[in-house]
């Protein structure tokens, strides 16, 4: 838990946090369908979800969730993309918060009780 309002020691918190605690950082807002089916407003990514990018030069983008990198904080989606300077494409990492997850990943039920409003989906 942070107590200092010092930008430093807030960076410092996120930038030396353990896994656990960084995985945290790695949730993005839910379309509004599915924020009103859940009842939420945020879940944490993970692979199979489909996403759209929000901010930034692919914003409009859609494209599963290829995966999820907790250590750096960031997310791999699939058609985000860049070309070097050999013809090689390279994926382009994406912060969680810039991104809208539109359909949900639901092979783990656990995942959906544990974050819907009521403990169950209605």
């Amino acid at each position: 838990m942070i107590t200092s309002s010092q930008p430093r020691k807030q960076r410092k918190y996120r930038y030396t946090a353990p896994l656990h605690i960084k995985s945290k950082f790695l949730n993005a807002h839910l379309s509004d369908e599915l924020s009103k089916e859940y009842g939420i407003k945020t879940l944490r990514v993970i692979e199979g979800d489909t996403v759209k990018v929000m901010r930034g030069d692919y914003a409009g983008t859609e494209g599963k969730v290829r995966e999820v990198d907790v250590k750096h904080e960031c997310v791999i989606v699939d058609g985000v993309s860049e070309v070097k300077a050999d013809g090689k494409e390279v994926p382009r990492r994406v912060h969680a918060s810039n991104l809208l997850i539109t359909k949900l990943n639901t092979d783990d039920e656990r995942r959906l009780r544990k974050h819907t409003k009521g403990g169950k989906k209605e």
